[in-house]
Order: structure tokens, then sequence, then C-alpha cells
């Protein structure tokens, strides 16, 4: 009988060894493959046609708060989009440029025009590939017109208003001289807004960026070779010069936004291409920064 108690604390103190090892172990196992405090960048991704800028921007704010993350990689791959979101990812871009607590770097893919690049010149260094398609510093507004078509089917449309121009940019009749005149005048001002801000982003004169912002798209070695860009590299590249700029000794440690995973954003991303286009053939009133091909 004497034999069972001393079987059982041998058995105890052989689990609980076990157990201590065991914990010992997958502790020491977890530390090594948590990513350093000292060798982290993180990664924000703006890609497609650029509609809101919540997103990006939480994120930019997140990391720029973030003690760990020793600098921020842009990856831009869009063609442009809304004036006022890519203004707002711009600010936000240029806030935590202007903070000097972490380095700002854009890797543009294959595209990255008009807002996109908006975005990109508000950063300290930007890497393109030589066949990135970017630039196409301009401003487009698109407006469809009716009036033809109202004529044929014979619908007629009755406008009752308070102001001369309150139907401006209404479908159903045609621009006259002095309402292209107006509208002329708003893109203007938000063309010079685009080029001042390149001029700021990259420290060039504003003539410099004037002379080139006729809405023409650049290849990236073109865009090198016109200030736009400093260096010509892969998205590889870019994560190694986010890291030397940070300080990171070998390859840094990629941090991207966690996201859970949410059936609004899938219907989003599979549909994006076709709301977009019914967004644009709506009547009312969006300045894009925004590369069309078509």
């Amino acid at each position: 009988m004497a034999k069972r108690p001393l079987l059982t604390g041998f058995i105890v103190f052989l689990s609980l060894a076990a157990a201590f090892f065991l914990g010992t172990y997958l502790t020491a196992w977890l530390v090594e493959r948590q990513p350093s405090a000292a060798n982290q960048i993180a990664l924000v991704r703006v890609e497609g046609v650029i509609m809101d800028a919540d997103e990006p921007v939480e994120q930019l704010r997140d990391f720029a708060e973030n003690d760990a993350i020793r600098a921020i990689l842009i990856r831009i791959d869009s063609p442009g989009g809304a004036v006022v979101p890519s203004q707002e990812i711009y600010d936000q871009v240029r806030k935590i440029r202007a903070e000097g607590r972490q380095k700002v770097v854009v890797s543009m893919g294959s595209v990255a025009a008009s807002g996109g690049y908006y975005i990109a010149s508000a950063s300290d260094r930007i890497v393109a590939n030589p066949g990135t398609l970017t630039g196409s510093i301009g401003v487009i507004l698109e407006m469809p017109n009716f009036e033809e078509l109202m004529k044929k089917i014979g619908v007629d449309n009755t406008v009752v208003k308070s102001g001369a121009h309150k139907d401006l940019i209404s479908p159903f009749h045609k621009l006259g001289d002095e309402e292209r005149a107006i509208l002329q005048r708003v893109m203007d001002d938000v063309h010079d807004q685009f080029i001042q801000a390149v001029a700021d982003g990259r420290g060039l004169a504003k003539e410099t960026v004037a002379a080139i912002a006729d809405g023409q798209v650049f290849t990236g070695r073109q865009a090198k070779e016109r200030g736009l860009v400093d260096e010509i590299g892969s998205f590889e590249d870019a994560i190694r010069i986010t890291g030397e700029l940070a300080g990171i000794m070998g390859r840094p440690v990629i941090v991207e936004p966690k996201r859970p995973f949410s059936l609004t954003d899938l219907i989003r991303t599979m549909f994006r291409g076709r709301i977009g286009a019914l967004m644009d053939s709506a009547p009312t009133i969006r300045l894009n920064y925004l590369w069309t091909w078509g």
C-alpha cells in the first residue's frame, strides 16, 4: 500500500515536469517567431479606382501611432479617382512625413496615375517599375447629355430653380458658353491644387510641374527623367529601400492591416468596376483625378 502513494507522486511529478518543459519550449518557439519590434515596416495598399479615403487614412494613422512600426510602404496600383479622397490620403501621408518619426515610401505597380500619383508625391521616396504608367497630372469632368434623346422619345423636362446656374450640370440640356466657362474655372482651380501638391511633395518648382501637367501619362523610366519618381525598381526593391531608410539590417518584417472577413467588402470588390461605371453615368458632378483610356 505504501508503494501506491509513492507511484502516484512520481507520476504527478513527471506530469508537472513535462508540462513545464513543454510550456518553456512553446514560449521560446513563439517568441522566436514573433516579428521583432526593431525590424517592422507597415504595408498599406491603395488599389483600384479611389472613391473613398476612410480605410487607407485609418490604416496610415494607426501605423503612424504604432511605435513598433519603423517605416510605412504604400503600394499603389490605381489609375486615380475622385479628387477629395485623393487629397485626404495625400494629406495623411504628408502629416506622417512632417512628423518625421517614420519614413513613407511608395511602390508603384502597373498603374499609379493621376490621383494615384497625387498620393505618391507626398511620400519621402517613390519607387516605380520601368513599365509603370504614372503621371497624368490633370482633372477630368464628364457629363452625359440626353437632350437629343429626350426630343426623339418625346419627353420634356421641366425645371423650377432659384438660381440661374442651379441646373448647371443637368444632363437634359447642353452647356452654354457661360456655363462652360464656370466649370472651366472650377477645373482650372482644382488642377492648380494638383500642381501645387506635386510641387510641394516633390520639392519642385511649381512652373516645372506645370510644364508637364497636361494630363499625359509617363512610363516609370520617363517619370524618373522628369523628377516625378526617385528610383526604378520592383516591389522587392521598394521593401529593401524602405528598410534601409528605417535603419533596418536585412529584410524587414512586413506588417499588413488585419481585417476580419466582410461579405460587404467581398461584394464591393467583385462589383467595383460595375459600380464605378454606374456612378460615372449618374447625372451628378464629381471631379476626378483619373487617368482614362477610353
